[in-house]
């Protein structure tokens, strides 16, 4: 979680922002490969293997996530037993899983960015109209298109991969990336997002990442130490 991944992300948004914004079609023609109107449109979102791999998306996520829930959970009803995972990594990954997938994607802007979704939209055979990315004044009224929920939830893993012992770490981020990306390609497939949708995904859900590790980890103003959390965590309890 350094400056180098930062002006990476912040790249990609402004490129991506500007290709889609200025030619919103181009996210109409990634979306095409995947409609097939003799097959019922997009008719992944009906394959069942494709909703096993859904399944499967989601419960990996939460076997990620569930080792720092459990932690906390042992130390909240025996606050005199060490934390079996360094306090700070468990305050990075629940606050980022909380204010990323969580309040940001899904409370905020998926329920208020009006933008339908490529199954619903009258160029793949939907009634309501298409938006660019950037407007949110779309036909949908709640659970929308921008941004991928499920790719935010995949590109979660991000925060998890920050915490791996350093020699693991590029390995971590490469796999958490892919697995961000491969996600969304299943949601695109589906119909049910447009490739911004999963690009902002990732750039929202790495930014939220960035700030909350910095806040614990780099600046010397706000930072703090695992022994904090713990000793925190004992007091309170």
């Amino acid at each position: 979680m350094n400056r180098t991944g930062l002006v990476i992300t912040l790249a990609v948004a402004v490129v991506a922002g500007l290709l889609l914004g200025l030619w919103p079609k181009l996210d109409l023609h990634l979306a095409a490969p995947f409609f097939d109107p003799e097959r019922g449109g997009f008719w992944r979102a009906y394959d069942p293997t494709y909703w096993r791999a859904r399944d499967a998306v989601t419960w990996l996520i939460t076997l990620v996530a569930v080792p720092a829930v459990v932690a906390l959970v042992v130390k909240l009803i025996r606050p005199r037993r060490p934390l079996a995972i360094p306090g700070r990594a468990i305050m990075l990954m629940l606050i980022t899983l909380a204010l990323g997938p969580g309040v940001l994607t899904n409370l905020v802007l998926k329920e208020h960015w009006g933008r339908p979704r490529p199954i619903d939209v009258a160029q793949f055979g939907g009634d309501e109209h298409f938006r660019p990315w950037w407007d949110p004044r779309g036909d949908c009224p709640k659970n929308c298109s921008f941004v991928s929920g499920e790719a935010s939830g995949a590109f979660w893993t991000l925060a998890p991969a920050a915490v791996v012992p350093p020699q693991w770490r590029a390995l971590a981020y490469g796999a958490a990336l892919l697995f961000g990306a491969g996600v969304g390609l299943l949601r695109m497939a589906a119909g049910a997002h447009f490739f911004s949708d999963v690009v902002f995904a990732g750039v929202f859900t790495f930014l939220v990442i960035w700030l909350t590790h910095g806040w614990l980890y780099r600046w010397r103003r706000t930072r703090i130490t695992d022994e904090a959390v713990e000793a925190a965590l004992t007091r309170r309890t």
